[in-house]
């Protein structure tokens, strides 16, 4: 199941999930271009959004309005719902209206991989290569991998420093969809709000910090998730052609 937490009110662009995407508002344009991979569940904490979404034809579950992250509110969902424990629950965030349905296919495949081969792991996510110059900007987030493509950390800040200052240094953008079963959501949920996530405002690094395991998969995506209005403005110029 594809879930996608949905929280009327951002502190860095008001109510963007509401904005017009190409004639659909942005949370509407999120679920519409993943709902050919699976069923498509809206988590909001607002009335406003359940009933747009039942206009779309999606579902919804009205959820608390007290949660820190999309992650928590999921959880609280998939609750509500009352989902077997192994079910596969895939976090599409409300502002990647053009995420391509390729990208979350990854993420669901390296799923079902981890539940088969019973991998010691607590979160699937993914990332791209970007340049330099988009590394630079707080709002897209920075991943680094070990050698078995797991996630050593994330940051908004450039990372990792390349001392020499190459012209060749690659970067990985982290892309916000997260792939758990609903028993790992549940363990993830359970833990503490940790430093570095209040520090970076990452809710990821909750499972770095507390030892656990982020599998991450390699994607190809012109996506990019909209956290302000130049952010839109750009999508809108990017995938309008």
């Amino acid at each position: 199941m594809i879930i996608i937490p949905a929280r009327l009110n951002s502190s860095r662009f008001a109510n963007k999930i509401m904005v017009d995407i190409l004639g659909l508002p942005m949370v509407i344009r999120t679920a519409t271009q993943v709902s050919s991979l699976d069923k498509v569940v809206i988590a909001t904490d607002s009335l406003e959004v359940i009933n747009l979404a039942s206009q779309h034809g999606f579902d919804a579950v009205l959820t608390s309005t007290s949660h820190n992250s999309g992650t928590d509110r999921i959880n609280e969902a998939v609750n509500i719902l009352n989902l077997d424990e192994n079910e596969i629950i895939i976090n599409v965030q409300a502002d990647e209206p053009f995420i391509e349905t390729q990208v979350v296919q990854a993420v669901i495949d390296r799923v079902k991989q981890i539940k088969e081969n019973n991998e010691d792991i607590m979160i699937t996510s993914c990332y791209k290569e970007i340049s330099p110059e988009l590394a630079d900007d707080p709002n897209h987030v920075k991943v680094i991998l070990d050698e078995l493509s797991n996630a050593i950390y994330f940051s908004r800040a450039k990372i990792p420093y390349h001392r020499d200052h190459h012209e060749s240094a690659s970067y990985f953008g982290h892309l916000g969809i997260y792939g758990f079963t609903k028993k790992s959501l549940n363990n993830f949920c359970q833990l503490n709000s940790s430093k570095l996530e209040n520090i970076e405002k990452l809710e990821q690094l909750r499972a770095i910090d507390n030892g656990h395991k982020i599998a991450m998969v390699k994607v190809a995506s012109k996506s990019f998730g909209i956290d302000t209005q130049q952010d839109l403005d750009n999508a809108i110029k990017i995938f309008k052609k």
